[in-house]
């Protein structure tokens, strides 16, 4: 089935359309806050000219959403989702407002990059909230369908959000108000977010039993216990593990490429000292990779109609070992591009698979903390990525043994992954019955 003929299959629902809608506009802000970022942090060009000052970079943005995760499971299964979108967006208008006066006025200093920590650890709590609510919203068998829509043009929303603050930066004077006028924008668009977030009810996503103000302080203090609880059901629910394990596994290769990428297309594929010529060539990446996302849109509900969602999860993990070998083999701009669009296909494809096996088969109860594991896997695997590229990646990004060695991990994931669905399935088989 084509993309608009499933969006119309899961869209008679109004509910699907109103979340649906707030994550459109949330993941368009969160394009044109990223674009501001690349900019300041990652090209200009007296800034992140090593592949340890990119990694460095990176670890230092991702490292505290592992903190933020577990807390956020805790809240998501006791807190009004709704309310998280409402008030989410809302804080983010005041961070991206405060931090485009300091560029402004003060420029880039601690106060910057802790409040871009805080903005960033938001927008990870509300994409928790998000993959956490759909479920409340459409019927369990257009889960799948749903997952297909949602994440990957929700990922090319945040890529039209780009476009637009690559384009306002074009527009904009140089000098500090150059950036200050791309999170403006984005500021404008979480408060577009917040606001369609009222067109849902209070409770309309959940969660199912919801604690009184005192109980979640009480239970925030348990978070330790409640996301121990959360990791024990999944693994007792096998699948989902095994699911989020794919998911950290694709992570950590799509974070070494991708601080590979920010290096090749500053360092070697463009003069390092033209950081405008450098951002337009990692431009085209994220352009070739959101081509991949749309791929996975199109395929991944044609191949669920022929094979279960475990079967497409390790075909989108042969086609992950491709791409790296693919970038293996040389660093030309076409190469590049091809790599770029079959990871992100590889990523998008197995991505939906894992989330509807995680909301599938986990209780309501339970998913938030299950999504909140989820980022805490998400985000570490970045981090260490980001360790693997300091130690293994050359200034120019470009390493042979390196990509040959992400390959193999995509075949070692995809034969544990298979025999840990294989071990899963035999269970299932003898047990009477297990809970849903």
């Amino acid at each position: 089935m084509s993309v608009l003929g499933d969006l119309r299959v899961v869209a008679v629902h109004p509910g699907f359309r109103r979340l649906f809608a707030v994550r459109l506009v949330s993941q368009t802000g969160d394009g044109m806050f990223q674009v501001g970022l690349a900019t300041l942090f990652f090209f200009a060009p007296e800034r992140m000219t090593t592949a340890t000052d990119v990694a460095a970079a990176f670890a230092v943005l991702l490292l505290p959403f592992t903190v933020v995760g577990p807390w956020a499971g805790v809240l998501l299964d006791r807190w009004r989702r709704r309310q998280v979108l409402l008030v989410g967006n809302a804080v983010r208008v005041v961070l991206a407002l405060v931090l485009a006066v300091l560029l402004v006025t003060v420029g880039v200093g601690p106060a910057v990059y802790v409040l871009t920590l805080v903005t960033m650890s938001i927008n990870r709590f509300l994409l928790a909230a998000l993959s956490a609510g759909l479920p409340r919203v459409v019927p369990r068998d257009q889960l799948l369908m749903a997952n297909s829509i949602t994440p990957t043009l929700g990922a090319a929303a945040a890529g039209v959000g780009g476009a637009l603050g690559f384009v306002g930066g074009l527009v904009a004077p140089a000098g500090p108000a150059h950036d200050a006028v791309v999170l403006t924008g984005a500021a404008l668009v979480f408060a577009a977010a917040s606001a369609l977030a009222l067109r849902l009810r209070p409770d309309q996503l959940g969660p199912t039993r919801r604690a009184a103000a005192g109980e979640v302080w009480d239970k925030v203090r348990e978070v330790g216990r409640g996301l121990g609880e959360g990791a024990r059901y999944l693994v007792a629910r096998r699948t989902p593990a095994l699911a989020l394990g794919v998911m950290a596994t694709h992570r950590f290769i799509y974070g070494a490429t991708f601080i590979a990428s920010i290096l090749i297309s500053r360092n070697l594929l463009s003069d390092p000292a033209d950081a405008d010529a450098g951002l337009r060539t990692f431009g085209l990446v994220l352009a070739a990779s959101a081509v991949g996302f749309g791929l996975a849109v199109v395929l991944t509900p044609l191949a669920h109609e022929r094979v279960s969602p475990p079967t497409w999860i390790l075909v989108c993990l042969g086609v992950g070992a491709l791409s790296q070998l693919l970038l293996a083999v040389t660093a030309t701009r076409t190469t590049v591009l091809v790599g770029a669009a079959t990871l992100g296909l590889a990523a998008q494809g197995a991505k939906i698979a894992v989330d509807t096996i995680v909301q599938r088969d986990t209780h309501d109860d339970y998913r938030g903390r299950a999504f909140a594991l989820y980022d805490v896997l998400y985000n570490a695997a970045f981090v260490g990525a980001a360790a693997l590229a300091a130690v293994a990646l050359p200034d120019t990004g470009w390493s042979r043994p390196t990509f040959l060695g992400l390959a193999v991990a995509y075949v070692g994931a995809g034969v544990a992954f298979r025999a840990g669905t294989v071990r899963a399935g035999s269970a299932a088989d003898a047990s009477p019955e297990r809970d849903s």
